[in-house]
């Protein structure tokens, strides 16, 4: 009998991830639908850029943001550079008349304590958090300020586009699953708030910037703080992105387990607000988008072992058996299939799907060993 339930239940909790949940946020989106107030409005700036050992990529940034369709003299960029030892600093340093700051945080520290450093000392009233590698649209600036027209908004997050070495969109796995999650993204700003962003392009009032501990995931943590406060984070799929997808898969999983484990931390820090009376929806949302989806690893792995006992008691469980090691066959074969020209977009989110699940273990294993994780290092691709 508990193999039955569990089996059934890990199936459940799978399922209502990835597709109850979903559902019905866009059921109950149609009808609640708090569509944000935007205008045409150009509040002053600061794009925030950290960076440690940036000198490949760092010069093309700042060239993308001093380009930006944005008046120069409401915008200004700052540079924190976490200790780096390569050309980062100077690579700056050319461009201190065109309102190129740089800050150098000295140990390395890592980017949490390189925000906190830096944003007191901003000039804008909008932060615009940008990575050392992202490439913004020319309209990236105006599409999230028009946002902040809104009195309820206090953080806004942009349109992420994975893209090959050559400037061409990814089709891959990784790209397909932020389709997904970016449907979803417009889907909960329409119910009030968002549970979760990419980081590379995003935007806050200054004023509801609070410090953080220097292990804590800025890009987690600082919009639950937003919410705390009783504002609104929203996605603006117009403010797009550009970020060169990680060449090989140990490349992302690294990358995977490092968010993950940050992200538990942050659950775990700002836990108040997933018993919140006073927004019993964004507990739920943050519930079914994140703890169960950092935890649906434990419940693929009992949906597998609890199959594999019941195997013989029905053909349909041996028909979910089957199912359920073909996807994992798949997944474990899918860069042989590339490598042999087979692209189907459905064999890469498979692989994607299995690769995230795998990152979060290993995260969770390393998260309940009480180990962090506070400095960064550059992305390759």
């Amino acid at each position: 009998m508990i193999v039955y339930i569990t089996f059934y239940f890990s199936l459940l909790i799978i399922f209502y991830s990835y597709v109850g949940y979903p559902f019905i946020v866009f059921l109950v989106s149609r009808v609640v639908n708090r569509t944000v107030h935007k205008a045409q409005v150009l509040p002053n700036i600061t794009i925030l850029i950290s960076a440690y050992n940036e000198e490949s990529v760092l010069a093309q940034t700042i060239e993308n943001k001093l380009s930006i369709d944005y008046p120069s003299e409401k915008r200004e960029i700052i540079v924190i550079s976490d200790g780096s030892t390569d050309k980062t600093d100077d690579i700056v340093g050319r461009y201190k008349k065109k309102k190129v700051t740089l800050f150098r945080q000295t140990p390395r520290a890592g980017k949490t304590s390189a925000l906190n450093m830096a944003v007191p000392k901003a000039g804008g009233d909008i932060i615009v958090f940008a990575d050392a590698n992202s490439l913004y649209d020319s309209q990236a600036l105006k599409q999230l300020a028009a946002n902040f027209a809104d009195p309820e908004v206090g953080y806004v997050t942009g349109k992420m586009i994975y893209t090959e070495a050559d400037g061409t969109i990814s089709g891959d796995g990784c790209s397909a699953y932020m389709k997904y999650e970016n449907s979803l993204r417009s889907a909960e700003s329409r119910l009030g708030s968002i549970v979760g962003v990419d980081g590379g392009v995003d935007a806050m009032r200054k004023r509801l910037y609070r410090p953080m501990k220097a292990d804590q995931l800025p890009d987690f943590v600082q919009p639950l703080m937003v919410v705390q406060q009783g504002y609104r984070v929203v996605y603006e799929p117009a403010a797009i992105l550009q970020e060169t997808a990680l060449r090989t898969d140990s490349d992302e999983y690294l990358m995977r387990v490092r968010v993950a484990l940050r992200a538990l931390w942050a659950l775990f820090d700002m836990r108040a607000l997933l018993f919140c009376p006073d927004n019993m929806l964004f507990s739920w949302q943050l519930w079914s988008h994140k703890v169960l989806r950092y935890l649906c690893f434990i419940f693929l792995l009992s949906a597998f072992i609890s199959n594999l006992f019941l195997v013989r008691a029905s053909s349909f469980y041996l028909l979910t058996m089957g199912i359920q090691s073909l996807a994992y066959l798949v997944a474990l074969s899918a860069p042989l299939m590339v490598r042999f020209g087979n692209k189907s977009r459905l064999i890469a989110f498979i692989r994607y799907f299995a690769l995230l699940n795998l990152a979060c273990g290993h995260a969770f294993i390393k998260f309940i060993s009480g180990k962090k994780q506070v400095i960064w290092a550059p992305r390759k691709g």
